[in-house]
């Protein structure tokens, strides 16, 4: 896995994150999170960028997926190449902003198999509410990633989490585009051993459970409900 890195997103010190934490600051990542970041970029814009920035994403999440060789005869000679072993993947979605990453990790892994798990916060409370959940019934001889563009409480993920451990799921990792120190804790309490990888750690939640500095709600930035 990438390392992981105990710095905001302006570089300043914070937190001292988890070691399955990993912060894929890339290049390419940060500047299409900055333009998503920005108040002014329009939805389409928005969408486009949370699927591209999934891909990349995706790079890094699968970078320790375990491999074997398969013998195949290019046009020049026979020889034993690497591909991936075993079962293909599960990405899981939280809707439903997790679908924007989704998309763009299916670009990548058009042969995973998808699960979705429906989950809303509570305003008042702050807790999740299960609305629906639906995933293969063989999830549990898959790795699984699981997507959710912002880890902000950290409850719902936490709770998604303890669903998907109950129908069997146990090579688990999470992806996400930002998060917060809070939800980082919340969650590795929860499941310490599912590793966490996200674009960005932010400086703080405010009062309403939003990520500081952000950029505001995920699916309604995605699907322009505001």
């Amino acid at each position: 896995m990438g390392k992981a890195h105990n710095l905001r997103h302006d570089g300043q010190m914070t937190f001292q994150p988890p070691t399955n934490l990993t912060i894929v600051n890339h290049p390419l990542v940060l500047h299409k999170l900055t333009l998503m970041r920005d108040k002014n970029t329009p939805t389409a814009v928005f969408r486009q960028l949370l699927r591209e920035i999934s891909l990349l994403l995706a790079y890094e999440v699968c970078r320790d997926l375990p491999m074997t060789t398969r013998h195949i005869e290019t046009p020049v000679a026979p020889m034993e190449a690497p591909i991936i072993m075993g079962k293909k993947l599960v990405i899981v979605s939280i809707l439903r902003a997790g679908n924007g990453l989704l998309e763009g990790m299916l670009d990548l892994l058009p042969s995973a198999r998808v699960g979705h798990i429906g989950l809303y916060r509570d305003p008042k409370t702050l807790q999740p509410v299960e609305y629906y959940f639906k995933v293969p019934d063989d999830i549990a001889s898959r790795t699984t990633i699981v997507v959710d563009p912002m880890l902000a409480t950290g409850n719902s993920t936490a709770v998604a989490l303890d669903r998907l451990k109950e129908k069997g799921a146990k090579n688990l990792r999470l992806c996400t585009l930002l998060a917060a120190p809070e939800g980082i804790e919340r969650f590795h309490q929860a499941h310490p051993d599912v590793p966490i990888f996200t674009a960005a750690v932010d400086e703080k939640l405010n009062e309403h459970g939003y990520i500081v500095p952000g950029l505001g709600d995920a699916g309604d930035r995605m699907f322009g409900t505001k």
